[in-house]
């Protein structure tokens, strides 16, 4: 994943490549001994400074880094280390520095204090998934602010519904106000698989009441309402509690309140919380009563429903128009190109329907980038014979990326004459976002950018 975002430049001598393959080596082994004249080998003072990183030649400093029992001992020079941060100047040549030949870090994991050496002596940028948050923090704590920057346009880049609610924590813990806004916008926009996510259950306490407030979460109650117990659950493990339904709800506290259980649909309140045995007998008596009374009992809860998001509808075509001969659909595919210039969420199509009449059509939709199916659904819709588009749904919005082509494609059963699009564009801006369309190979059955079928994109942005 590193090499993707941080591809490396190919060496353009032979030097370089010694000079990387030496460091690779350091990596692992900080007792090499450069040959006699090494230094007349390397050209640049970058190459020859590469040579030193993890290296015990000349070391005047070593750090003993990680926690107890699993700490690892890495060479250090002081002058490349000072140049290299503010902190590490100040440790060594300011006012109050400590003559030591040994410093402990127990705070900063080996692999991350690594990558942020390899970055102060080598001046390259090589992160992995798994070691980020670890550099990020350590580039923070010495102030090295380039590699910070690196770390969270990694994260950024990474970003999914799989991991928002984690690095949600650890932005908000860093202070990365660009990082903390990219990961709410995920997790409103999909936020049932947010919620579904294993790392939703290793969030804390505090970026668990922030998540059950937010206003923008797109997600049925009863979604929130089974995530906010998975994560009691969890944290019960963590706090060595027996899991039990006391526990469950003392763990999770006054954040119970901010679950809107009265905004559930009936069905789910009845078959799901009050069932739960979470709340109080008395709580549910009347939260029943709120569902059913005129006379509605004061609740704990947020009894008013999220606003969500209101989704964007981007329409390709200039005008729209029906033939008695057009537009049949036998089993053959609709299918356009198109790509973004921000992030966004297609929660599904606009698709026209019956042009004699009202009827009722079978739409299987599909996204996928470069023939890889990212999402797809088999649902009806029903026409009422005017030339409105009409909303088909994924079951979860599709999170797309800026600056590549996605394939929208539809096969539609049902009435064969249809309205049909024409004076497609292809490039259309849609609030902030710009979105360019072309044709798709996956096309069988006419549709392209001038004219056709799956007139809108339904986002979320």
């Amino acid at each position: 994943m590193a090499a993707d975002i941080f591809p490396r430049k190919k060496p353009a001598n032979s030097s370089s490549t010694s000079v990387q393959q030496y460091h690779q080596q350091n990596l692992s082994n900080n007792n090499l001994i450069p040959a006699p004249n090494w230094q007349g080998l390397y050209p640049t003072i970058r190459e020859r400074n590469a040579v030193m990183f993890n290296n015990d030649l000349m070391a005047d400093v070593h750090f003993v880094v990680g926690p107890p029992g699993g700490t690892q001992r890495l060479p250090g020079h002081k002058y490349v280390l000072a140049v290299g941060s503010s902190v590490f100047h100040a440790m060594f040549y300011g006012e109050l520095a400590e003559d030591k030949d040994e410093i402990r870090i127990p705070d900063v994991e080996p692999a991350a204090f690594l990558a942020m050496l390899k970055y102060i002596y080598c001046d390259e940028i090589d992160l992995a998934a798994d070691t980020v948050l670890a550099t990020l923090y350590a580039a923070k704590k010495y102030i090295v602010p380039h590699l910070a920057r690196a770390c969270v346009n990694f994260l950024e880049t990474s970003l999914s519904a799989k991991n928002a609610c984690v690095l949600l924590s650890q932005s908000c813990l860093f202070e990365e106000p660009d990082l903390t806004q990219r990961c709410w916008e995920v997790i409103d926009a999909q936020a049932e698989l947010a919620l579904k996510s294993e790392g939703f259950c290793d969030i804390d306490f505090q970026t668990l009441e922030s998540i059950l407030r937010r206003e923008t979460l797109n997600a049925k109650e009863i979604v929130v309402f089974e995530a906010a117990l998975n994560w009691a659950e969890v944290e019960c493990q963590r706090q060595d509690l027996a899991l039990s339904i006391e526990n469950k709800r003392k763990v999770l506290g006054k954040a119970l309140y901010l679950i809107r259980i009265p905004t559930m649909a009936l069905d789910d309140f009845a078959n799901g919380a009050a069932q739960s045995g979470v709340l109080t007998l008395n709580e549910t008596n009347d939260i029943f009563l709120w569902y059913t009374a005129a006379k509605k009992p004061e609740l704990q809860f947020v009894s008013k429903a999220r606003k969500g998001l209101v989704p964007q509808r981007c329409h390709r075509f200039q005008s729209c128009a029906y033939r008695s001969n057009q537009w049949r659909y036998r089993g053959r595919c609709d299918s356009i190109q198109f790509a973004v210039d921000k992030r966004v969420f297609i929660a599904g199509f606009g698709l026209y329907g019956s042009s004699c009449g009202s009827a009722e059509y079978s739409a299987k939709i599909e996204l996928k980038r470069q023939g890889v199916v990212l999402g797809q659904n088999l649902s009806k819709y029903f026409s009422d014979g005017s030339s409105n588009t009409f909303p088909v749904w994924f079951e979860y919005p599709v999170q797309i990326e800026p600056d590549t082509f996605y394939t929208a494609s539809v096969i539609l059963d049902g009435n064969e004459l249809s309205y049909f699009g024409q004076e497609g564009m292809t490039e259309v801006q849609c609030g902030k976002v710009t979105v360019q369309f072309q044709c798709s190979s996956d096309s069988t059955n006419g549709t392209g950018v001038q004219g056709g079928q799956i007139p809108e994109l339904i986002f979320y942005a």
